[in-house]
């Protein structure tokens, strides 16, 4: 009889030292390291998107100030080959999970700057797309997802405001014509978009604060 109460004691003190764990994944996640992903983003990434995230060329995004989720989820995604693109694919590859977590982090502690709209004609037009959508060709606003003032929501929608119109208008070109695919809605709201719009979408982006 001992040795069957000392047993049960045995199995119950590791069952609650299991319970215990579970019921602490505060403690066990890890925490991203600022000091660590500033350093591999000045080492690998801020040729193109600026020392600070800010990037001063049209072509390459403004990192700054965007979701951590977000920014996890497309260079996990540039990795993996889901999101096509020759550079980031191979810039990627050099980059662990906890790399990844470490910049995204960094990054969202720095402010954007923001930029501002080139044409008032088509940032007039940009802002009734974004705002109201196209009710007729069922284009919904871009406001719901990306919020009013462009904020974004974490991990799906990005931040977008202030973000260089010519790589917005890219990438909403890419969706469009089937040559980014690592997100269906995106792909489907871009379907319905003619040049213009995509070009007035971009402009009004830029501007948005």
């Amino acid at each position: 009889m001992k040795l069957i109460s000392t047993l049960i004691a045995t199995v119950s003190l590791s069952l609650s030292f299991g319970v215990a764990l579970a019921n602490e994944p505060a403690a066990a996640a890890k925490k991203p390291d600022l000091a660590k992903g500033q350093a591999t983003f000045t080492a690998v990434c801020a040729a193109c998107h600026g020392a600070d995230g800010n990037s001063g060329s049209p072509e390459y995004p403004k990192l700054a100030q965007q979701h951590p989720e977000y920014l996890v989820k497309q260079l996990s995604e540039f990795k993996s080959g889901k999101r096509a693109n020759a550079v980031m694919m191979g810039m990627s590859q050099a980059l662990s999970e906890d790399d990844m977590k470490n910049i995204a982090a960094w990054l969202s502690h720095n402010n954007a700057k923001p930029g501002f709209a080139k044409d008032k004609e088509l940032a007039a037009l940009g802002e009734k797309i974004y705002r109201g959508g196209v009710a007729d060709r069922q284009i919904p606003a871009c406001a719901g997802c990306h919020s009013p003032n462009g904020a974004g929501n974490p991990a799906q929608y990005p931040r977008l405001s202030g973000q260089h119109a010519d790589y917005v208008a890219t990438q909403l070109t890419a969706y469009r014509d089937g040559k980014r695919n690592n997100n269906l809605q995106m792909s489907q709201v871009a379907a319905k978009l003619n040049d213009r719009e995509v070009k007035a979408l971009a402009d009004y982006v830029a501007g948005l604060r």
